[in-house]
C-alpha cells in the first residue's frame, strides 16, 4: 500500500488555502534528496511559505513537494521528498499536521 502522507500534505494544503491561510512547510533540510537554500537551514531544520503568492509551479506529487522560488531575491528550484516533511501548518494560527 502506499504511504498517505502526500495525499495528507495534499488535503491539509487545501484546507489552509481554503480558509484564506499562508501555508508553511516545515523540513527536514540534512536529509537525502532535500534540495533548499542552505543559507536558511537552522539546527538542520527549515521553514518554507509554500503558498500561491510565494511560489511557482508548486506540485505536490506522491514523492515530492517542489516548487520555484526567491530567497533574497535569488531564484531556486526547491525539492523535499514527501519524507522529509515534518509538519505543514498555517502561519496565522498554528493549524494543520505534524
Amino acid at each position: 500500500m502506499t504511504s498517505n502522507r502526500p495525499y495528507l500534505i495534499r488535503a491539509i494544503y487545501e484546507w489552509i488555502i481554503d480558509n484564506g491561510m499562508t501555508p508553511y512547510l516545515l523540513v527536514m533540510a540534512e536529509q537525502p534528496g532535500v534540495l533548499v537554500p542552505r543559507d536558511f537551514v537552522e539546527d538542520g531544520k527549515i521553514v518554507l511559505n509554500i503558498s500561491p503568492t510565494a511560489t511557482q509551479d508548486l506540485q505536490i506529487t506522491n514523492d515530492s513537494v517542489s516548487f520555484s522560488a526567491r530567497f533574497s531575491g535569488h531564484p531556486m528550484e526547491v525539492v523535499v521528498p514527501v519524507t522529509c516533511a515534518s509538519a505543514l501548518y498555517a502561519k496565522e494560527n498554528g493549524q494543520g499536521m505534524v
